[in-house]
């Protein structure tokens, strides 16, 4: 097996499409603010939320438990990511596949119970 080198040149088409990307972007931006409509007025720079008036302040911090959830989502969410290709290549995998998934699902059920002994779900 002959191993390829890569050069510079390889990654011309690459960073082509990244520079096209980027100028449609740019040139989008530029166009809009451009022609876009320009009608500055008292109703129009209050904060609209859904047809609801806006009661108190914006700056109010939320709880972390918030925050925490939905990093636990993430967290348990990107284990079907992984389970995934596994499922799709299951019978090539064999035995050790299924091994190995076993021992990913221990893990991630190992994590789910120590979240669950800290309290991270509970809600006052």
């Amino acid at each position: 097996m002959i191993a390829s080198i890569s050069t510079p040149s390889d990654y011309l088409p690459i960073l082509l499409q990244f520079g096209l990307a980027l100028a449609f972007v740019i040139a989008v931006m530029l166009i809009t603010h451009l022609v876009g409509p320009k009608r500055k007025g008292k109703d129009k720079l209050e904060p609209f939320e859904c047809g609801i008036e806006p009661t108190g302040n914006a700056r109010q911090p939320y709880s972390v438990k918030y925050f925490l959830v939905a990093i636990l989502f993430v967290l348990f969410d990107v284990e079907v990511i992984f389970m995934y290709p596994w499922a799709v290549n299951f019978k090539s995998l064999g035995m050790t596949g299924f091994i190995e998934m076993i021992l990913f699902v221990a893990f991630l059920l190992l994590g789910f119970y120590y979240i669950l002994k800290k309290g991270a779900l509970e809600w006052e």
